[in-house]
């Protein structure tokens, strides 16, 4: 884990947080929603094709990161390779229509969410940041009420780029009042967004694993945390 130097000058004002895997579980909401569509397109959920699909999602979600298809390719072509793989006739942009529509109206917290929200509000200001599809994400936003703790909401979709992209992080920026990268950390469980983006733009980042997975890249956080209340430790070292 890379040290910090830290002092009784520093201090953080904006805390910016990723959604899903790190607020919301996103895993628990994608099971449900992708059973909702398989039996509604007549396949049964089996356990093989659930983790299946969550393989190839993942691998999409990469390749958007590094800028190999859009946003539109991801939804439609991780069914496009599951009902490939598995011979299921059906239609892969139908199911994805069904699929976003099924994920959006539900909402599942990571334990320790909404006790961390309703803490760093208190000296915080908050910002949300997700690569998520924009309806999906603001369906939950509603139907979960976290909205209220945010000053901003980022949904890669309406800035215009996707996390880990300095472009990204410096559109979000520009609406932070008084902005300063000193003062601003990122949360969030993925490497290779949050974290590599909080590096491409030189703020300070903390990686939420609470499956405790080994770190095999050369992406290195500079904090990590397991439980989402321990995020309130450290950030009590910087005020």
């Amino acid at each position: 884990m890379k040290g910090l130097s830290i002092s009784g000058k520093l201090m953080i004002r904006n805390v910016l947080l990723d959604l899903d895997d790190t607020l919301f579980d996103f895993s628990y909401a994608e099971r449900i929603a992708l059973s909702k569509t398989l039996e509604h397109i007549g396949v049964m959920p089996k356990e093989t094709i659930l983790k299946r699909y969550s393989e190839l999602n993942l691998k999409h979600w990469e390749m958007l990161e590094r800028g190999e298809i859009t946003r539109e390719q991801v939804k439609v072509n991780r069914y496009k390779a599951l009902f490939l793989e598995f011979a299921i006739d059906a239609s892969p942009e139908y199911a994805t229509n069904y699929y976003e529509d099924s994920l959006g109206k539900g909402h599942y917290f990571i334990v320790g969410a909404e006790e961390l929200l309703k803490e760093l509000i208190k000296q915080y200001r908050l910002y949300l940041v997700s690569n998520g599809s924009l309806s999906v994400q603001r369906g939950r936003i509603a139907s979960s009420g976290i909205g209220k703790y945010f000053s901003k909401i980022f949904i890669s979709q309406e800035v215009g780029f996707d996390k880990p992209s300095a472009e990204f992080f410096r559109t979000c920026f520009l609406e932070i009042p008084n902005f300063k990268k000193e003062e601003t950390i990122i949360v969030g469980d993925s490497l290779t967004s949050d974290i590599q983006g909080g590096i491409n733009v030189g703020i300070k980042t903390v990686w939420f694993n609470p499956k405790k997975k080994k770190n095999i890249s050369n992406i290195i956080a500079d904090y990590e945390i397991n439980k989402l209340l321990e995020l309130i430790e450290i950030l009590k070292h910087f005020n």
